[in-house]
């Protein structure tokens, strides 16, 4: 069920009401809200438009839609902020109508936009909402490229904006692409241009786009044509491709030439000889066109009325081709012939040949012209000899009136100046003999001899046929002689000459007449009529006496037109192509200009022309009239001569068979050319202010404005030409070329310059009247200045760099000045670590500037690159200095100036240096001490040879690689280090040794332990070798059971890094294991280690020496007590070893150096326990400083022995420095211990590992402290120190020698040494034991357990009877075993008491000797001995080595070696003498005097006593001895001297005296007797107290003189120092236990003033 409720709203008021009605039912109620609002304008359009982005002065834009959503019709307007706009700007929109408006995106400059447009809409209450506009411009960057080939100046890669075309055949057109490129990433509208050219100019370049838009990132393609009218002609243009705006301009040259074709004929004339009259003959004349452009020829004879004819008198000729012509002579007149026939070619220069013959007859029989008589008719006619007939000029010659010269032509007598030649006859041009025949134009060459007038007739329309008049014809004899005409006969056509021979007298004229007698109506006709006139008397051969009289004929010709068309007939059509250009080729003004028409007759019926030159006077035409076969060509040519500058245009009308209607007009235009150069920057060149004495470049372009080619020369004032030059200075511009000159200013001083230069220009081809050169000024402004250049920053640290490798970083060189300055940068390497001086004076400069040399712009900045590569381990530093480059000194060779400071550059070159620091021994060669593990593995060698420089061979391979192809490696390196991993038993544990690596160099050190297999490549199995050699298979078989492992085998350190290597020697093969492996550091060293170790039987003696040669220390001749010196022995082996010295290599020594002890063997013989090092003490006494040697043999008992060298060097302290030598051989220092150098299960270490105490005298103590730390977090060890020989006992205390440490508890360990009192060179080990505590506890309670059953195992029986019992009790079963069977067989009572299993028997199992590798029987042996209760061995402890070194000296040789260091020793006075008796007893120098002879005595005492006289008559000696006395008593004086004491107990007891004094005197005279018999009567108290006090002092005084005596006495001193010793002691424990503070700062208590200053 739905209730409809009608709701009725009235409102009141303009404005929105909102309201709610609320209904009421059972289950509730529930309201529903009613509003009201007005209509309102609303429009709908997005939030923001992003444009696409565009480019500076182009246009982009898009499309949104305005929808109106609101309920009233709305009114928009767009308020849009620039460079934007929108279209429509404004609107009206009705309820829900929507518009689409166009956002026009035009910017002006290169912004990123992001404005608010504004929209206003609504009626009376506007209304406004904003849209967001986004868009981007850009700047687009256009270049021009031309692709293809490359041509001569123009390097590959770049863009070329050179289009070169090359030479194209005229006529033709040629097409070629050009490519412009837009770089930037927006569309870039274009447009092309030509360059605007003022002048007259047919273009022959043209481009198909104006317009265009060139893509983002991408080319337009332009295509340039190129049409050629002028052959010869150099064409060069320029397009001008602009964007949008003309922000940018790219510029295209065109350049082109034209070609044409280039005709030649083979020869220049053509000599028929004579023939009979009635004959004919035919020549050869050879045409070739070497060009390959086409050419059109004509030879401009007609064949049918001439003697002379041509197969092909017109004709093309294709290019590169040559036709052979057949010129065929038929006479018709018994004389001589010769006539110049011009041939025609189109778009080139006429051509000439000479046909000539003679015709003889019967009668007549003339001189046989031949080509000499030409040739001196030539000459003579340029004499003015040829107007002289034959007869004349041979009387001439006879009567001496004429000459011959050396070509035997005639000349006149030689009147004038001798040194003047005669006239000789120069060949015109073509075109001047082709034009200037004194018909076509009023010029002639030379005057006519003989004239025909007119030279063309017309007879017009010749209607009817019988009714033509005769055309006359005036021929006229110019010369001296009689001359005759003869007519070619022409029989069978239309025109004929009467009478055909004529003799015509000199100066005279002779009239003929033409008849022309058509036969046909409404045809065309047309002849050329051809005569030849001649002297008459050179008809017969007989009247010529003088050959070079002879002269040839003259040739008439006379060219005929006539029609005989009817009036109402139409003429012939006339089917022509014409060819003729629009402009006349430029010239200069005043100069005659020629060009070419071709005139093709393409129709099938004869055209006749006739040019009409009087309509154009200003033009010649040649031929003037004529007419074309069909098929055939007529060749025309024009000139004109222009004057004037402004383009002037010709109209020629040429009538084409004889009918105005077919007149057609040629237009030719024609302009003079006057000198006209183009400056840029209208004349003025401006420089930059420069530095003095530099160059500066700058590009000047000049423009030819003409069309013609140009010369042009520039002058320089002569005072200028030091500070200004131009290159070039003279050259040649092309029809509107322009060319960029390259002007250089070179400025003296410090001043502003202003120069002139002046240009001259003229025509490359100066016309025959030139006119003067022209001439401009170029106005140049330069200034010059100084200036300096600095570096940004003056020092600069590339720290170090690896040897080899490069390093690079860039300098800042600032230039403040206001000119650019051009440097050159040098640079000075200092070396400040040693090196070899010659060494590197040949390594190459290891710094390089990138640029080396260079410009910086006034008030700017550059960029050097340094790039760094050391070549050595050295400390660079590198001086960068720099020269200002001047014209004057362009290298910094040449310079003169000192180089001016710029900057330093320091670098250190670095190698990867790490050492080996520190080295410990475990498992087998646990014993081995530090000292003798370094021998072993040599490593002061290894450290030796890291600290050298690597030399290049190690650097073959820089890193570790596998390049080895056997099982051997090859060696690149010299440096050879043997590490000697000592002996053990077989079976005994692995050797382990640890080295701890450290990097103590400034780069990271990546290293590497290659085996021969990491050195070895992977190679197929068939390129291995199937044959080992023992020593290949002696490596295999170590790699194959790892007998040697290096763990880490590489790894890497950081500078100060540090890192343990382990290196172990498995002991399973007994015999001698050898294997080369390569430690390799990359880009370092390269060093070939020998591991080498040695394994033994069980039960074998064996000593490892670990060399034969053994050097002692030096020792200085003269020496009181030489020192006593210690060669060490290993025992490898598992069982001990007695050794003996045989000495009698020792006593060969003594015999040969006069008895003296040189090498004394303190323990010839001795033994050494398993796993220890043993001692033989020598003493070595040199005599010589020499080095002295021997080998003495050291016999093993049971064992191998061995030949040992024995060198010993002898100096003289005298020479060498004693001193220096000491603290060479043992300086005192300390070696850290290291925490990471530990071996597995190492619970404690040392703060160090080696001690050395360095020189001290005999019978002195030097005390040391050491901290032994436990590094256990949880456990605690017990520690024990033991010394390795009784000996050393005495010598070496240390307290604690044993106690137990908690977790990370430190104890120290204090080191007291005490030499014996002899001489020597101490050398102990010290081996701290250390065990875990609760190992050790674990061990005691086994072992006592061990001991409770051995005895009870020892009272306890047991009774092996079978038969007790026997009866009553069955046999126990089989699967019983043996002890449940015996404990039945016991009696009850005792098998109550048995409760436990007997243990089993305990045995002393011995291990058996193994064979090599039976490690199965080994297990079997465990498995018998788990059956045994073996008694528990102890633990085994962790062996500290510390190693103690010193050297002793007596007391004597130390106060001389080192008297500055004397007085820090104490000296304790012995006890009694025994320790001086001992040692006298024990020296070998007491022994030998001892057991000398009575003589020696003798000898020893003479000298001892002349030794001891002159000491004592030495004044120096007696002058020491006193000194001596005075000297006080060294290293007790802190303590008290007499001089202190004797002065502080005088200051005590001034005060008794003080008091005394204020007593009166006892017996003084001033109390007379009254006081002196009072003093008698009665002793007063003042006598009893002085007495007392004398008796004091007197007290003090022995008090005094008994503690002196008592601080001198020997105890005392002892005790002080024991004393002083232990307190300090004390202290360093309290400062280890943090009880007391060592480095705190000290405090200042304020004490409380003294009661005596008051």
């Amino acid at each position: 069920m739905s209730l409809t409720l009608p709701i009725i709203f009235r409102p009141t008021e303009k404005r929105d009401y909102e309201d709610s009605i609320c209904f009421r039912k059972a289950e509730g109620e529930f309201s529903v809200t009613l509003r009201a609002t007005l209509p309102r304008p609303c429009l709908s359009f997005p939030a923001t438009v992003r444009l696409p982005v565009c480019a500076v002065h182009s246009v982009t834009e898009t499309t949104f839609t305005v929808r109106n959503v609101g309920d009233l019709i709305t009114v928009f307007a767009w308020e849009t902020p620039s460079p934007f706009y929108m279209i429509p700007a404004h609107g009206m929109l009705s309820a829900g109508e929507e518009c689409p408006i166009k956002v026009v995106f035009q910017p002006k400059v290169a912004v990123l936009c992001d404005v608010a447009a504004t929209c206003w809409f609504g009626g009376e209450e506007k209304q406004k909402r904003t849209l967001q506009l986004k868009a981007r411009a850009k700047y687009p960057y256009l270049r021009v490229n031309v692709p293809g080939e490359q041509y001569e100046g123009v390097k590959p890669g770049k863009f070329r904006d050179v289009l070169c075309f090359g030479s194209v055949p005229v006529g033709t057109t040629v097409e070629k692409r050009v490519e412009i490129f837009n770089l930037s990433v927006v569309d870039a509208p274009c447009r092309i241009e030509r360059a605007k050219d003022p002048l007259l100019q047919d273009h022959v370049f043209s481009c198909d786009v104006s317009h265009s838009v060139v893509p983002a990132k991408g080319k337009l393609v332009l295509c340039i044509q190129f049409q050629p009218r002028t052959v010869g002609e150099h064409s060069t243009d320029y397009f001008t491709v602009m964007s949008a705006g003309c922000l940018q301009q790219a510029v295209l040259k065109v350049v082109g030439s034209c070609k044409g074709p280039l005709v030649s004929l083979h020869q220049s004339s053509v000599d028929f000889d004579w023939i009979n009259l009635g004959e004919s003959s035919m020549q050869i004349l050879k045409i070739s066109n070497i060009s390959d452009v086409p050419a059109c020829y004509q030879f401009d004879i007609d064949g049918r009325g001439s003697v002379f004819s041509l197969d092909h008198p017109c004709g093309v000729l294709e290019g590169t081709t040559t036709r052979a012509l057949k010129v065929t002579f038929r006479p018709t007149h018994p004389i001589s012939y010769h006539r110049r026939v011009v041939c025609l070619v189109h778009h080139q220069e006429p051509l000439y040949v000479d046909f000539f013959g003679t015709c003889h007859s019967d009668t007549a029989k003339p001189a046989i012209l031949q080509a000499r008589h030409l040739s001196w008719f030539r000459t003579n006619m340029v004499r003015g000899l040829t107007f002289y007939p034959p007869d004349i000029l041979s009387a001439m010659l006879k009567d001496g009136m004429l000459q011959m010269d050396e070509n035997r032509a005639l000349m006149l007598p030689p009147e004038i100046p001798p040194d003047k030649s005669p006239e000789e006859y120069v060949e015109a041009s073509s075109m001047a003999e082709y034009f200037c025949d004194g018909t076509s134009s009023d010029l002639a060459l030379f005057p006519p001899h003989v004239s025909v007038s007119p030279r063309e007739y017309d007879f017009g329309c010749c209607v009817p046929l019988h009714q033509v008049e005769p055309l006359p014809l005036c021929v006229t004899n110019h010369t001296k002689g009689k001359i005759t005409v003869a007519w070619t006969p022409s029989h069978g056509r239309a025109f004929q000459v009467t009478p055909e021979i004529c003799d015509i007298p000199p100066l005279k004229s002779s009239a003929f007449r033409v008849l022309f007698q058509p036969t046909q109506l409404n045809s065309l006709y047309a002849a050329e009529l051809e005569g030849f006139a001649f002297y008459k008397v050179l008809r017969q051969y007989s009247n010529i006496e003088e050959d070079a009289t002879i002269c040839p004929p003259w040739c008439l010709t006379v060219r005929l037109r006539a029609h005989t068309f009817e009036a109402e007939r139409e003429h012939f059509i006339p089917q022509y192509v014409l060819d003729v250009p629009k402009t006349f080729p430029p010239v200069a003004s005043d100069t005659d200009t020629y060009c070419s028409v071709l005139l093709s007759n393409t129709g099938t019926s004869l055209i006749t022309f006739s040019v009409n030159h009087t309509a154009c006077p200003s033009v010649l035409v040649k031929p003037h009239s004529g007419h074309i076969i069909p098929g055939g060509h007529q060749i025309f040519f024009l000139s004109t001569h222009p004057v004037s500058t402004t383009p002037q245009q010709h109209v020629l009308p040429l009538q084409l068979n004889s009918c105005p209607a077919y007149t057609k007009e040629i237009a030719i235009r024609s302009c003079a050319e006057s000198l006209l150069l183009l400056l840029e920057g209208d004349g003025n060149l401006y420089f930059k202010p420069i530095y003095v004495g530099t160059s500066s470049t700058r590009m000047y372009t000049i423009k030819n404005c003409t069309r013609l080619p140009m010369a042009f020369t520039w002058k320089i004032q002569q005072s200028d030409s030091k500070v200004l030059s131009v290159r070039p200075a003279t050259g040649f511009l092309q029809p509107c070329e322009a060319m960029a000159q390259e002007w250089t200013f070179t400025p003296d001083k410090v001043t502003k310059y202003l120069l002139r230069a002046v240009v001259f220009v003229s025509w490359k081809s100066p016309a025959p009247v030139s006119p003067k050169s022209v001439h401009y000024t170029l106005r140049i402004v330069g200034e010059g200045a100084l200036g300096t250049i600095r570096a940004q920053k003056e020092h600069l640290d590339l720290g170090n760099i690896l040897v080899g490798d490069l390093q690079s970083c860039s300098i800042v060189l600032l230039n403040d000045g206001i000119c650019s300055l051009k440097f050159i940068l040098s640079v000075e390497q200092l070396i400040t670590r040693p090196c070899d001086p010659e060494e590197a004076r040949s390594d190459p400069l290891a710094l390089e500037l990138e640029p080396s040399r260079g410009t910086i712009p006034a008030r700017s900045k550059a960029f050097v690159r340094v790039s760094v590569r050391p070549a050595r381990r050295l400390h660079y530093t590198w001086s960068i200095k720099y020269n200002i480059c001047t014209s004057t000194a362009p290298e910094l060779a040449s310079t003169k100036e000192e180089p001016q400071p710029l900057c330093r550059v320091e670098a250190a070159g670095v190698y990867p240096a790490f050492c080996v620091a520190d080295a410990c021994s475990a498992g087998s060669a646990g014993g081995v001490s530090r000292l003798y593990l370094w021998r072993l593995f040599s490593l002061d060698k290894l450290n030796g040879y890291l600290e050298q420089d690597p030399v290049p061979s190690e650097l073959t391979y820089r890193v570790p690689t596998r390049h080895s192809t056997c099982l051997i490696p090859p060696v690149y390196t010299p440096f050879v280090v043997d590490f000697n991993f000592g002996a053990a038993p077989i079976g005994s544990e692995p050797t382990l040794v640890v080295l701890l690596l450290l990097n103590k160099g400034v780069m990271p050190v990546e290293w590497a332990f290659l085996f021969p297999s990491d050195q070895k490549m992977e190679m197929e199995h068939w390129a291995e070798d199937a044959e080992f050699s023992p020593r290949e298979l002696h490596q295999m078989r170590i790699q194959d059971n790892q007998l040697f492992t290096v763990s880490p085998k590489s790894g890497k350190l950081l500078p100060g890094q540090e890192e343990c290597v382990q290196l172990s020697h498995r002991h399973d093969f007994i015999g001698t294991d050898h294997l080369p492996v390569l430690l390799k550091a990359s880009y370092g060293h390269e060093i070939l280690l020998n591991f080498r170790g040695v394994t033994v039987k069980q039960d074998q003696r064996y000593v490892h020496f670990a060399s034969t040669k053994h050097l002692f220390t030096p020792v200085a001749i003269g020496t009181s007590y030489p020192p006593t010196q210690v060669y060490e022995l290993y025992n490898g082996g598992s069982m001990p070893v007695l050794f003996e010295v045989q000495l009698d290599s020792i006593m060969r020594i003594q015999k040969d150096n006069f008895q003296h002890p040189v090498f004394v063997c303190l323990t010839p013989r001795g033994e050494i326990p398993p796993g220890t090092t043993g001692q033989i003490e020598w003493i070595f006494s040199p005599l010589e400083a020499r080095t002295y040697s021997v080998e003495v043999p050291i016999h093993i008992l049971g064992g191998r022995s061995a030949l040992i060298t024995f060198q010993g060097v002898g100096y003289d302290p005298n020479t060498t420095g004693e001193n220096s030598t000491f603290s060479e051989v043992l300086a005192p220092s300390v070696l850290l211990g290291s925490a990471k150098l530990t071996v597995p299960g190492q619970a404690a270490t040392l703060s160090h590992h080696k001690i050395c105490v360095g020189n001290i005298p005999d019978c002195s103590r030097a005390c040391r402290l050491v901290f032994l730390n436990n590094i256990s977090e949880s456990k605690a060890v017990v520690f024990a120190w033991k010394m390795s020989t009784v000996k050393d006992s005495g010598v070496l205390q240390i307290a604690p020698e044993q106690g137990v440490m908690q977790p990370g508890e430190s104890i120290p360990c204090f080191i007291t040494l005490q030499p014996l009192g002899i001489a020597s060179l101490c050398s102990i080990d010290l081996v701290c034991e250390v065990h875990s505590q609760e190992a050790l506890r674990r061990h005691e309670r086994e072992l006592r357990e061990w001991e409770r059953e051995k005895e009870r195992q020892a009272v306890e029986f047991t009774i092996t009877e079978k038969d007790l019992r026997a009866a009553k009790k069955p046999k126990s079963p089989a699967g019983r075993s043996s002890d449940s069977a015996e404990t039945e067989n016991l009696p009850e009572p005792s098998a109550v008491v048995r409760k436990y299993k007997t243990l089993p028997p305990i045995k002393n199992h011995p291990v058996p000797n193994l064979p090599v590798g039976h490690l199965d029987r080994r297990l079997l042996l465990d498995k018998e001995a788990s059956r045994v209760w073996v008694k528990p061995e102890p633990p085994k402890p962790i062996l500290l080595h510390l190693a103690v070194t010193a050297r002793s000296h007596s007391t004597e040789d130390f106060f001389r070696n080192f008297p500055s260091e004397f007085p820090k020793y104490f000296l304790p006075w012995p006890a009694d003498g025994g320790q001086v008796s001992d040692r006298m007893e024990t020296d070998p120098k007491w022994l030998s005097l001892a057991a000398a002879s009575k003589q020696e005595l003798q000898i020893v005492a003479d000298v001892l006593t002349g030794v001891l006289s002159g000491l004592l008559e030495n004044t120096q000696f007696q002058d020491a001895a006193k000194r001596c006395l005075d000297e006080p008593i060294p290293y007790f004086s802190q303590f008290r001297c007499k001089e202190s004491a004797e002065a502080q107990d005088g200051g005590q007891c001034t005060t008794a005296p003080s008091r005394g004094s204020a007593s009166p005197d006892l017996y003084t005279e001033e109390n007379g007797e009254r006081e002196e018999m009072k003093q008698e009567s009665s002793p007063s108290k003042e006598f009893l107290e002085s007495w007392e006090r004398l008796s004091e002092v007197f007290h003090h005084e022995q008090l005094r003189e008994q503690k002196e005596m008592l601080s001198r006495h020997p105890a005392f001193g002892t005790l002080a120092e024991l004393v002083l010793e232990n307190t300090l002691q004390n202290i360093l424990l309290e400062a280890s236990r943090g009880e007391v503070v060592l480095t705190a700062r000290p405090r200042v208590i304020a004490l409380p003033p003294s009661p005596f200053r008051r």
